[in-house]
C-alpha cells in the first residue's frame, strides 16, 4: 500500500496562515494518536549553526509544541552534538547557539535538552540487524522518550545528496562517536605533534587499543575497532576526524541509525518536513546559500521514507532559481545530484529494505 503523505502549499489567507496549516497537518496526519497523557515527546529539530539562517523558524515549532501539550504530552526540543568542532559540539555551546537562533523557551514553549549530553557521551547502544552495524549509538534522551516527532528542514547535502527526515533522525540523533562511525570507513590515527599524552582517550577505548609510549598516545591498529570514541574525546584534536567514505555507504549507515532511533517507537513517531529555503547545503554550515528552487510547502507523514521521497519529487518538479547555485540547469531530473554529483535516493532504497517505510506514497493536499 502507498503511504499517506499530507501536503500544505505556501498559500495563505485571512484565517488560514502557514502556522495554522502546521496544526492542520498535525491533525490530518494522525499525530494526536501517537501521544498519550504524560508522554515525554522528543521534537527532533536542527537548531542551526551560528551564522546559518535557513533552519526552520521557531514559530513553526511552537505550534507543534502546543498541539502536543493539548494531548497531554510533555514536549521537549532536542538534537545531538555535532562531530565537527563548530558552535554545537558540546551541550553548552549547542544550547547557546539554539537560543541565539530563537529557540528560547519564551518562543517555543518547551525546554531544550541535548540528546547525547554534555560532550556526546550520553548514548544507548541499540541492537539492530543492519548491513553495516549490529548496534548503533543513539542519544540517550531520545531513546528514553516515549514518542518522537521529527521536524526537518529539507535541503541539499554535500555528502548524502539531500538531507531529509532520514538524515535528521539518523545522523542527527547519533552520538558524536556514532557520527564518526557513519562518516568514516578508515581507522583513526594520532598526530604526535598535537598529542600531549593527557590519557583522556584511554578509558573511552572499548578495545583497549591506546597506550602511552614515549610521552605520546599510540593506537594499536590490531585492536582498534574504529568506534570513534577517541576522536571525539581528545581535547587537543590530536585524533583527526576522518570524513573518508563513499556516498552509498554513508547513506546506508545513516538509514541504519534511523532504524535504531525508531526501533522502540512503533506507532509513536511522526514526521514534518519543511520544503522551504531549499538551500544546496546542510544547516550545519555557518552560512546559508541562496535557495535553489521556490518555496514548496510543508509535509507530514508517519512514514519517513515516503515523506523524503515526496519532498524530493516536489523539489525536482520545481523550476530552478537562476540566482542560485543551480542556475538555469533545468534539464536535470535530480536537482541535488546536479549540484553534488551524489545519488541521494540510495538512502531511501536502503531505508525501505530495513523496513522503515515505503517509497510509494499518496500525496494528500490539505
Amino acid at each position: 500500500m502507498a503511504a499517506e503523505v499530507y501536503f500544505a502549499d505556501m498559500r495563505a489567507k485571512k484565517g488560514s496562515n502557514l502556522l495554522d496549516k502546521v496544526e492542520r497537518l498535525f491533525d490530518r496526519a494522525g499525530f494526536a494518536e501517537l501521544i498519550a497523557p504524560k508522554d515525554l515527546v522528543a521534537l527532533k529539530v536542527h537548531f542551526g549553526e551560528r551564522g546559518n539562517t535557513a533552519y526552520i523558524r521557531p514559530t513553526f515549532v511552537r505550534r507543534i509544541v502546543d498541539k502536543v501539550k493539548k494531548k497531554g504530552g510533555k514536549p521537549f526540543l532536542t538534537d545531538a552534538n555535532t562531530l565537527y568542532v563548530g558552535s554545537r559540539a558540546n551541550a553548552v555551546d549547542h544550547l547557546e547557539t539554539a537560543i541565539e537562533n530563537g529557540f528560547a523557551y519564551a518562543v517555543v514553549g518547551a525546554p531544550l535538552i541535548i540528546a547525547d549530553g554534555l560532550t556526546g557521551k550520553d548514548y544507548i547502544k541499540v541492537p539492530i540487524s543492519g548491513k553495516h552495524f549490529k548496534e548503533v549509538k543513539i542519544g540517550s534522551v531520545v531513546y528514553h522518550a516515549d514518542a518522537i516527532i521529527g521536524v526537518t528542514h529539507f535541503k541539499g547535502h554535500e555528502a548524502t545528496g539531500f538531507g531529509g527526515t532520514i538524515k535528521n533522525i539518523g545522523m542527527g540523533l547519533g552520538s558524536r562517536s556514532g557520527k564518526q562511525m557513519m562518516h568514516s570507513d578508515i581507522l583513526p590515527s594520532i598526530n604526535p605533534e598535537k598529542c600531549v599524552a593527557c590519557g583522556k582517550c584511554i578509558p573511552w577505548c572499548p578495545g583497549e587499543a591506546i597506550e602511552i609510549r614515549e610521552k605520546k598516545a599510540v593506537i594499536i591498529t590490531d585492536k582498534c575497532m574504529g568506534c570513534g570514541e577517541c576522536t571525539v574525546t581528545c581535547p587537543q584534536q590530536a585524533i583527526a576526524i576522518n570524513w573518508k567514505t563513499e556516498p552509498d555507504v554513508i547513506q546506508e549507515k545513516m538509514a541504519e541509525y534511523a532504524l535504531g532511533v525508531l526501533q522502540d517507537k512503533k506507532n509513536k513517531a511522526g514526521f514534518f518536513s519543511f520544503v522551504m529555503n531549499v538551500t544546496p547545503d546542510c544547516d550545519c554550515f555557518s552560512w546559508s546559500d541562496a535557495p535553489i528552487v521556490p518555496d514548496v510547502g510543508i509535509l507530514a507523514s508517519r512514514d519517513p521514507v515516503a515523506l523524503d521521497q515526496a519532498c524530493l519529487d516536489l523539489v525536482n518538479d520545481q523550476i530552478a532559481l537562476t540566482n542560485s547555485r543551480l542556475g538555469n540547469k533545468n534539464d536535470y531530473e535530480d536537482k541535488f545530484r546536479c549540484i553534488h554529483g551524489i545519488d541521494g535516493t540510495l538512502q531511501l532504497t536502503h531505508a525501505e529494505k530495513l523496513g522503515l517505510g515505503s517509497r510509494r506514497y499518496e500525496l494528500i493536499k490539505i
